[in-house]
């Protein structure tokens, strides 16, 4: 039996979060449409979505922005071997970031919320550099 990496089990968390996200925002939307939209073909155009089902979808599409890059960059270091400080505390910092933002998004709460989208993105970066400077 082969045991994943710290790495590939956050990947694993973080596309575990992803999908938590796809259905909070599928259910936001049916909330405000109706059952009636949601097993339609939706070919009709609906009105924008009310503020907190808006930011739940939003949030969920910003994620899906980020998400592929942070599973390259897991999956870049997990084919050339490299784990260390960079590819263990950066997808800790991605996921931790993530549901951070995440939190405060849905909120409301602004500013903050981007402090932490950055805590994210450079976890996500130090990932993707570990390979290239790993000794």
């Amino acid at each position: 039996m082969m045991i994943m990496s710290i790495e590939l089990l956050l990947l694993v968390g973080a596309s575990i979060w992803g999908f938590v996200q796809l259905v909070a925002a599928a259910q936001a939307a049916n909330v405000q449409y109706g059952l009636k939209w949601a097993a339609s073909a939706r070919d009709v155009e609906m009105p924008p979505l009310k503020p907190l089902p808006g930011r739940i979808n939003r949030n969920f599409r910003n994620y899906m922005e980020t998400l592929p890059f942070f599973a390259a960059a897991v999956l870049i270091a997990e084919t050339t071997a490299v784990h260390n400080e960079l590819t263990l505390w950066g997808s800790i910092a991605y996921v931790a970031g993530r549901i951070v933002y995440t939190v405060l998004y849905v909120s409301g709460i602004p500013l903050i919320r981007s402090l932490f989208w950055n805590i994210a993105a450079f976890g996500m970066l130090a990932v993707l550099a570990a390979p290239f400077v790993a000794r």
